[in-house]
């Protein structure tokens, strides 16, 4: 797993207290506040309120006029055809406006497009097929915004198209009847960060005529579902939303809603945004992903329990077969990139035979998070290849794409996601020009963003109730971390039949506990008495009456001043296997330093990771690996699953042997 610069907040504490004062809130809360930029109390005092405000939906270009469509296609009894997509937002949108068009009489059909054989938004054959259904008005939802050939071929048709998107419009709009998206230009909505869902809501309250706080309740979990599933920022209004969903699915879901967590095992009572985001969301997008998006959106509309246990338990199983999928071909990504030596590159670009592409931008973000670099993950078939990247903050992978895209047949997306369709035998041409990109751009990795430090003999069950305060957590407002500098590891234990850690610390006086989820003993790269940093949420919970304290890490690092040296040596030992600079003031290990690592494999065989971090704060990291690149190429150890030992007929031999030594300098040592 790649090493993220760990960034850790220093809030005012004295103005934290003040703040704390005039609010009359935990002081422990108003800290975290203060970490995340508000600092003053009337912002406080909005950002923990607990009322439903929702920005006046006639903010919005052109809502008004596709009103006025809508509710006169309606009352001539029209066919309307509410036009979605395959994703949570898409199918939640689509949900939502069908659900009002048949409350009130309409003769309404949806229609979303097939991941794999139709792509993204509208298509001709699907307008070709509606048409021929009677249809006379098109609403797109979630999509539209960039559709101005099918929009144009519609309306040659006879069809009338209002788009609803929330979308980067293109320069030229397409030539719809009304267009209602946040983004556009024109838009004089004071709040734009909102999902297809939402403007689809809005829209339904100016055709009831009503203030969206009085149509929330109708709606409100599978707006909240939306909110995060397109991982909206959880501020103003959609923090509002999200709070509105979160009671709505605690006390009175919709038949389908509850029924997703029936087949997830999640207990409603018990229902974060955090939940709904591991739980809800991942199994209606699996359905687009693996079968077909229909069958989540009949669910989000069935009214029978039975009927929707039935879908819900089908989704489940489309849910199990993309983890499934995604971690195959995540295995098999791994293999190519590490082969290749793709893992050097500044933007990784892998392909595969036959990839399943409803998982290609699930298993770039792993490898986005392995190597802590943007990942494009392609899929040919036939002479085409497509694919989905991507990014972290910091880099934005939509103007890479955009400076290489002589090589590409089409391309869209924005900073820190995106997908591509180029021709096979582009491939390689791509991955040069978007690294060329790169290379010409400065270094940047991924960040852990950390709200401050803490001392553990801090950590109380009070402090992980007041954190609840904040919720809903999500983009924008995460889960508050913090940081406990200088632990001792003192204890390991296996849970779950191995598949997670509890690990046990101690710092001066103090000890605890914390858990370190999906990490075997086998591949934990720390030993008993080292002396870590951890990165840790907290939460409390339940157990017999009694609340106690759960400490979870979310990174771990050995203590150490190494972070700067650690990155500049990562740029230099990338270049260098690259071929573009050797610096060898920072790559060349001496002979003894060799030696030395030699002699630790030898004494016990060490994950490979565990050799790289105990030598941070000295010998360093890139001479670490060169070290141990060295060892490997002359055939005195060897890896087997990140493991190193040592070769059976290990002997002395010329350090002039192995390429990389070679290549580093002209002279060599006898080993």
């Amino acid at each position: 797993m790649a090493i993220k610069k760990w960034v850790i907040g220093k809030p005012d504490r004295e103005l934290a207290k003040n703040i704390a004062a005039e609010c009359d809130v935990d002081p422990f809360v108003a800290l975290i506040s203060v970490a995340r930029g508000i600092e003053d109390s009337y912002e406080l005092e909005e950002y923990l309120s607990r009322e439903c405000y929702i920005t006046d939906p006639r903010e919005l270009a052109d809502i008004t006029l596709a009103a006025d469509i809508i509710n006169a296609a309606i009352e001539a009894g029209d066919k309307i055809a509410v036009y979605g997509d395959y994703d949570c937002d898409g199918v939640t949108s689509t949900a939502i406006m069908y659900d009002y068009l048949s409350g009130r009489g309409a003769i309404v059909t949806t229609y979303i497009p097939d991941r794999l054989n139709e792509g993204y938004g509208m298509n001709k054959a699907a307008i070709d097929k509606l048409n021929s259904e009677g249809v006379k008005v098109i609403i797109t939802v979630d999509n539209g915004i960039s559709s101005y050939e099918e929009i144009e071929y519609a309306n040659g048709l006879g069809l009338t198209v209002v788009v609803t998107d929330h979308h980067i419009p293109p320069e030229i709009l397409p030539p719809a009847a009304a267009i209602v998206d946040p983004k556009r230009i024109d838009c004089m909505s004071s709040f734009k960060d909102i999902c297809g869902a939402e403007v689809a809501f809005k829209l339904c309250a100016v055709l009831d005529d009503k203030e969206p706080e009085e149509m929330i309740g109708r709606y409100a979990d599978l707006l909240a579902i939306a909110v995060i599933g397109d991982v909206m920022p959880l501020v103003h209004e959609n923090r509002a939303i999200v709070r509105e969903g979160i009671k709505k699915i605690m006390h009175n879901p919709s038949v389908g809603v509850s029924a997703i967590l029936n087949a997830a095992g999640v207990d409603r009572k018990t229902i974060t945004s955090n939940r709904l985001s591991f739980a809800v969301t991942p199994r209606i997008n699996a359905a687009g992903r693996m079968s077909s998006a229909n069958k989540a959106l009949k669910l989000l509309l069935c009214t029978d329990m039975l009927t929707a246990l039935n879908l819900a338990n089908d989704i489940d199983a489309d849910n199990t077969a993309r983890q499934t999928t995604e971690r195959e071909i995540s295995e098999e990504a791994f293999g190519i990139i590490e082969n290749n030596g793709y893992q050097n590159d500044r933007v990784i670009v892998v392909k595969g035979e036959n990839w399943h592409l409803g998982v290609t931008g699930i298993v770039a973000s792993r490898i986005c998070e392995r190597y802590g670099k943007p990942a494009i993950v392609l899929s040919n078939s036939g002479d085409m290849v497509h694919g989905s990247g991507r990014s972290y903050e910091g880099f934005n992978l939509f103007d890479a794409i955009v400076a290489a895209k002589e090589h590409l047949v089409r391309y869209g997306g924005h900073s820190q996601a995106a997908g591509i369709t180029l021709e096979d035998g582009k491939v390689s041409d791509f991955r040069k020009a978007i690294n060329d990109y790169a290379y010409k751009t400065e270094v940047t990795y991924p960040t852990l963003n950390i709200d401050f430090k803490l001392n553990p003999s801090a950590l109380s069950v009070d402090m992980a109730h007041a954190i609840k305060t904040l919720e809903p957590f999500g983009n924008s407002n995460t889960v508050p971390l913090f940081a406990l500098m200088g632990v001792t590891l003192k204890g390991i234990s296996e849970l779950s039949g191995g598949k997670h850690l509890k690990l046990h610390f101690i710092k001066g006086d103090t000890s605890f506990d914390a858990l370190l989820f999906n990490k075997t003993r086998a591949k934990f790269p720390f030993s008993l008495g080292d002396t870590v940093d951890i990165a840790v949420s907290l939460d409390a919970n339940l157990f017999r009456d009694r609340y106690t304290l759960s400490v979870f890490i979310k990174a771990i690092r050995m203590s150490g001043d190494y972070e700067e040296a650690y990155f500049t040596e990562k740029t230099a030992l990338e270049d260098f296997f690259k071929d573009i600079s050797i610096n060898k003031t920072l790559l060349l290990p001496s002979r003894e330093e060799i030696g030395v690592i030699f002699k630790e494999i030898k004494s016990d065989n060490s994950l490979k990771e565990r050799i790289y971090n105990k030598h941070l704060s000295d010998m360093g990291y890139a001479k670490t690996v060169i070290a141990v690149t060295v060892l490997k190429e002359l055939n005195l150890i060897e890896e087997n699953d990140g493991v190193l030992c040592v070769a059976e007929n290990s002997a002395k031999t010329d350090l002039n042997l192995s390429s990389t030594y070679k290549k580093l300098t002209k002279g060599g040592y006898d080993f």
